[in-house]
């Protein structure tokens, strides 16, 4: 029981250490390794007392919390036109590709949301 959460909760940190550019990943990461750990110990406590179930089912629901609360933290994973803190879209003629700027971070980012440069130093 305890090798299963052990390797539960690695994958997520694993996940989070690699992708700390988009916000829907890192969060993704993070709630799943917390929702992973929720799991196991309710999963553990109730019912048959089954830690494995309830850690995978609460890294998979964790997973998804945490990247709906990163993205709407970052002003949605997506260009929005709607989002004040999202500039107009930009077209790029060498990659033939729309991006825009996040004005709160000054991080550029491709229409889709994928990271296109790294925020600005403060």
């Amino acid at each position: 029981m305890i090798r299963t959460v052990a390797l539960t909760l690695i994958a997520p940190f694993a996940l989070a250490a690699c992708a700390t550019t988009s916000p829907g990943v890192s969060g993704a990461a993070t709630g799943a390794a917390i929702g992973a750990v929720g799991g196991a110990i309710i999963g553990n406590n109730t019912g048959s007392g089954d830690a494995r179930t309830g850690a995978i089912i609460g890294g998979i629901g964790g997973a998804i919390a945490g990247a709906a609360i990163a993205c709407n933290r970052a002003g949605g994973c997506r260009h929005n036109p709607n989002n004040s803190r999202h500039s107009q879209l930009y077209y790029d003629q060498y990659s033939g590709r729309y991006w825009y700027e996040d004005y709160d971070t000054g991080a550029t980012y491709w229409q889709n949301g994928e990271p296109r440069t790294a925020p600005r130093r403060r």
